[in-house]
């Protein structure tokens, strides 16, 4: 394999794997969101439904779209933004083993956001 096939293989594996992995959180705040039931926490002070709105955004609606890559470096902002407030607010008093997989999934997310979305992607057809 070519060093280039490698590193836009690799990219597109960056993009694609952490968004599944997301969408099994997503999935979750997009079906609460669409029943009418506007429970959840508010950890920026900005109201339970809008937070929601937001998680729906950033872990719903951009993996989708980081999964195609559309877009990629915008659509990689929303999620590594809700993983932060996820990993600061909501988990920051915990203790790491908690916050770790919302550190690893912002990781990802900036990662895919300085290297772009490599020749598989919309962005690039």
């Amino acid at each position: 394999m070519k060093n280039s096939l490698k590193n836009d293989v690799g990219l597109a594996l960056l993009r694609i794997l952490p968004s599944v992995m997301l969408l099994t959180h997503g999935i979750p705040k997009f079906q609460k969101l669409i029943s009418g039931n506007f429970e959840f926490g508010d950890p920026i002070g900005i109201g339970a439904a809008p937070s929601l709105f937001l998680a729906v955004i950033g872990e719903f609606v951009c993996p989708i779209l980081l999964i195609l890559g559309y877009k990629t470096r915008w659509t990689a902002l929303p999620p590594a933004f809700t993983m932060l407030v996820a990993a600061t607010m909501v988990h920051g008093a915990d203790p790491f083993s908690v916050k770790e997989k919302a550190l690893l999934f912002l990781s990802y997310f900036v990662l895919i956001i300085l290297l772009g979305p490599g020749r598989y992607s919309i962005d690039k057809k």
